[in-house]
């Protein structure tokens, strides 16, 4: 098959409806002729336009449009029609987008949205406006993102048959409306465009919307559900693409859960181990020793799992070059480096993963791994490892960390993220070398103001843990007093009363036998407010 006008009509009618097989058959029969692409055939750049979006829908990689691209030096494209210019420009900014070089792609999308009444048709203009969301969305923009992806959409759907682009568009959409919160909003596009692309096979939209409801269930702290959601998505991608370089990214989340599930049988753990030296004897011993060697088995085991799925995903990445990828995997292995005690593991991983996020000016990248470093530094003066000196270095040097982290998080419209600076900011506050107990209260009401009302993952729970450790130290009978005399600071009524709960509930609970309901009848509240805040407290793990 030549590189006729039947076949490039084909490979466009077989994208706009995403069938996705018949359109990489088509490819693999032309990919030769591609490869070695004259620019002086006639619809050359039409070609490169349609291949970087069948890259984009799951073709091969980038590697190929570098071929193409090659075709197209300056002196080649100076003398190109506006139109096949602009096309090629597009081409370069997917490219960019594709490598995580987001800045490029933002820079010349805007150059080639600022001749828009000069774009060959409507699709081109749509597909613009959609990159430029994207990118805007990878660099935690998300006002900008929501602005030029509800655009793209509005577009395609005005377009005779844009149903299928609206779909996967909306996607998007409904990704950006969850980091903004609006999580009911998200799942109802995300079921919206399922309904649309069920009939199609396209596979990547199909994996993006399973791991995008992981993500979203996840942060509501239901790990199990959420696994559920990323196991579907990684099958979906494994069957169209084993190496895909979105199986790698839902393997790390997966991998991130399972940590998050190793933790909670961890405190599980301890607390039966902590029950067993109060008085547990005779039977009861031999019997909760069962137990905790269950327990010890499951989390062994799902720590394995967690990092052969790492080891996986760091396998795909480095197939495709993907340094951001890389990053991630790191950030999430030095993670479970610290859970096992291994500080100098997590901290050269996280050294590691924010040189990958410095390289792709990756600010969230950069900001998550110099929480890390933090995390990791001050690990090490709560073990008192080294001199006096030593200490006073490890504890400077995590706030250090701590404020690059809220200085890069500030870059970006992720308001997690800059949470998390500040859960880590107040923690390093309240270490035992400064005990700043007034600068950690203000960094924990700072992370609070950041939070949604439905989170209740591992991010509340870090915060709870500062809360906790700021009662324990500044003492709850001069909160309660400095209350009492109307000294509240700048919380609002709504949060004192949030904080009096945080107090008072988990005090109930243990007077009660450790028994939600109990508690939920002596005070007269629902058994669900009473597990959010042991949950928040770290009393109650989520089943």
């Amino acid at each position: 098959m030549n590189l006729g006008k039947h076949s490039l009509d084909k490979l466009a009618d077989a994208l706009a409806e995403r069938r996705i097989a018949e359109g990489v058959a088509i490819l693999d029969q032309v990919e030769g002729d591609l490869a070695k692409l004259s620019p002086a055939h006639p619809r050359a750049a039409e070609l490169v336009l349609v291949v970087s979006e069948w890259i984009d829908v799951g073709y091969k990689d980038h590697r190929l449009l570098d071929l193409m691209l090659a075709k197209f030096p300056p002196e080649v494209r100076r003398k190109l029609p506006l139109e096949d210019y602009l096309r090629i420009r597009m081409s370069e900014a997917f490219r960019a987008l594709s490598t995580d070089d987001v800045d490029i792609a933002i820079g010349i999308l805007d150059f080639v949205l600022a001749a828009e009444q000069e774009l060959p048709n409507q699709s081109v203009v749509v597909l613009a406006y959609f990159w430029r969301g994207r990118a805007h969305r990878k660099k935690g923009e998300y006002e900008a993102a929501l602005k030029d992806i509800v655009y793209a959409r509005t577009l395609a759907e005005q377009a005779p048959g844009g149903a299928i682009s609206a779909a996967v568009i909306q996607i998007q959409e409904g990704w950006v409306l969850f980091q903004n919160g609006m999580r009911k909003e998200a799942l109802r596009l995300l079921a919206k465009a399922e309904s649309v692309l069920r009939s199609t096979d396209y596979y990547i939209a199909l994996g993006n919307i399973e791991s995008a409801r992981g993500r979203i269930v996840r942060r509501a702290g239901e790990y199990a559900k959420a696994l559920e959601h990323f196991d579907r998505a990684i099958a979906i991608y494994a069957e169209g693409d084993p190496n895909h370089p979105n199986l790698a990214r839902t393997l790390v989340n997966a991998a991130y859960v399972k940590r998050l599930l190793a933790l909670q049988l961890r405190r599980r753990i301890d607390v039966r181990a902590q029950r067993h030296l109060r008085g547990k004897s005779g039977a009861g011993a031999v019997s909760q020793e069962n137990g905790h060697g269950g327990l010890r088995a499951r989390h062994v085991e799902i720590c394995n799992e967690a990092i052969e799925q790492l080891r996986r995903a760091r396998e795909i990445y480095a197939l495709h070059n993907h340094l951001n990828g890389i990053g991630s995997v790191m950030l999430n292995a030095g993670h479970l480096h610290l859970d096992r005690g291994d500080i100098d593991g997590a901290a050269t991983n996280a050294l590691e993963a924010y040189r990958l996020g410095f390289e792709k000016s990756d600010h969230i990248l950069m900001a998550r791994a110099r929480i890390l470093q933090a995390t990791a530094e001050n690990a090490r003066v709560e073990e008192q490892l080294g001199e006096d000196v030593d200490i006073a270095v490890h504890a400077d040097t995590a706030k250090k960390f701590c404020e690059e982290a809220i200085a890069l998080a500030q870059h970006t419209q992720n308001r997690r993220l800059l949470a998390g600076a500040y859960v880590a900011r107040g923690m390093t506050a309240a270490n035992d070398f400064f005990q700043d107990w007034e600068l950690a209260k203000r960094c924990a009401s700072d992370a609070a103001s950041l939070t949604g009302a439905g989170d209740h993952d591992h991010l509340l729970e870090d915060l709870a843990t500062l809360k906790t450790v700021i009662m324990q130290a500044s003492g709850i009978n001069d909160i309660l007093r400095g209350w009492s005399e109307g000294m509240l600071g700048e919380k609002t009524f709504q949060q004192v009363t949030e904080e009096f709960a945080e107090i008072v509930i988990p005090k109930v609970w243990i007077r009660e036998g450790r028994k939600v309901s109990r508690v939920a009848q002596c005070l007269s509240i629902s058994p669900k407010k009473v597990r959010r805040i042991l949950r928040n407290a770290g009393l109650l793990t989520h089943d």
